[in-house]
């Protein structure tokens, strides 16, 4: 089985060597541009002395006690989850997912392994499974309402050789948000076919202000503590903080489970450097620059409603998440056009889900990463609603 290819690369190979039709803004990649929180500099200058020695695997009983902390606040566990569980800092929440499966793989093994996903996916879950030799089977996921997929298309049979689902709340592309209803429905599923719930929250606390904040799988997790066995919880800094290139994030699960994977981590892994991890601190102790966050990326969104909404018939702002998943006629000619005629770079639906013709389900989609500044996003939101105008290339949102 070859390596996955990531979408970016196959939306490259798209493009080729057509020149961009207008000043580019590319809204195609995730990367956070908003800055980061000003006291992170001081921070890792005053602890600079720490990168001298080899950091413990996992992590300073500082970082393990800001996390649990943060837990406690964020998801009002008051203190249960500390109790019962653990955390391990990451070199960014990307590693914890390929972990993770690794993890699952060595404790429940199972013969001929099956990894679900999400179906729009993150590129990350199918290379995860491609580095076990698992088979990686695409669940497929609405583009609005619930986040749930349709379970019901995979066969008893393939759920059972599952070892982990892959789930993200915010969901990514199209940012829809799991109820605490909707991650019992799935401790169910992983109950009954004996799987790992891998709960990929790296946009948890990216959300509409007035939407307020999503349900984290612990907070669900609370109310029924046997499902902490089957269940891997994953977050970083790279969004909630702007903080993509530092590389820092944590995992957190039941004891036991951690205990393997922390085993595995110290003999294949890089631990995270204490001035890194000082930095996390002082981002887990603060929540007004993660407002701030929100709040500029709660105006971009107000604008796409304004430009993008009478085009497309209605509001098009997720819950949840800093993309666009838009509705469109064809999203690989869309994207071709958007580029030459707009020097707008986005990314086709198709190239982030599996399956051929009608069934990938991220066909006739196009997302957006409402990543860049307010007048930059807005110009590019122009550019797309003036291209679909003169195409006619809308899709009604009810037949998406």
């Amino acid at each position: 089985m070859p390596v996955p290819i990531s979408p970016f690369d196959r939306l490259r190979s798209l493009i080729g060597d057509t020149p961009a039709g207008a000043p580019v803004i590319d809204l195609s990649v995730g990367v956070p541009k908003h800055a980061p929180p000003d006291f992170i500099l001081p921070v890792l200058a005053a602890s600079a002395d720490g990168y001298r020695p080899y950091p413990a695997i996992t992590g300073t009983p500082a970082f393990q006690a800001a996390i649990h902390d943060w837990l406690d606040r964020r998801y009002a566990l008051d203190g249960w989850f500390r109790d019962v569980g653990a955390v391990l800092p990451l070199a960014g929440s990307r590693e914890g997912l390929v972990l993770s499966v690794v993890t699952a793989r060595d404790l429940l093994a199972k013969d001929n392994p099956v990894v679900l996903h999400a179906n729009p996916y993150y590129q990350a879950y199918l290379g995860a499974a491609h580095m076990i030799g698992a088979e990686a089977v695409g669940v497929p996921t609405p583009p609005t309402g619930s986040p749930l997929p349709d379970f019901s298309a995979i066969p008893d049979a393939t759920l059972d050789r599952a070892i982990a689902y892959y789930f993200g709340s915010p969901s990514n592309p199209a940012g829809l948000t799991a109820s605490k209803a909707d991650w019992h429905n799935l401790f169910d599923l992983a109950e009954k076919h004996d799987f790992f719930l891998f709960a990929d929250e790296c946009y948890s606390e990216i959300y509409r202000e007035e939407a307020g904040p999503p349900a984290g799988a612990l907070e669900a997790a609370r109310e029924r503590p046997e499902a902490l066995k089957r269940l891997i919880v994953l977050n970083s800094l790279s969004k909630r903080s702007n903080l993509a290139g530092m590389r820092i994030g944590f995992v957190a699960g039941d004891r036991e489970v951690m205990k393997a994977m922390t085993t595995m981590r110290n003999q294949i892994a890089s631990q995270v450097p204490v001035p890194l991890q000082q930095a996390a601190i002082a981002c887990y102790q603060d929540e007004a620059h993660v407002a701030e966050n929100r709040r500029l990326y709660d105006a971009k969104f107000a604008a796409a409603d304004a430009i993008l909404g009478p085009v497309f018939g209605g509001p098009v702002t997720p819950p949840g998440g800093f993309c666009l998943w838009l509705p469109v006629a064809d999203d690989i000619a869309f994207v071709k056009a958007l580029w030459a005629e707009a020097g707008v770079r986005a990314l086709p639906g198709s190239l982030l889900a599996t399956g051929e013709g009608a069934a990938n389900p991220g066909r006739g989609r196009i997302r957006l990463a409402v990543v860049s500044p307010y007048d930059e996003a807005c110009e590019g939101f122009r550019r797309i609603a003036a291209l679909m105008q003169r195409e006619g290339a809308v899709r009604e949102l009810a037949a998406g």
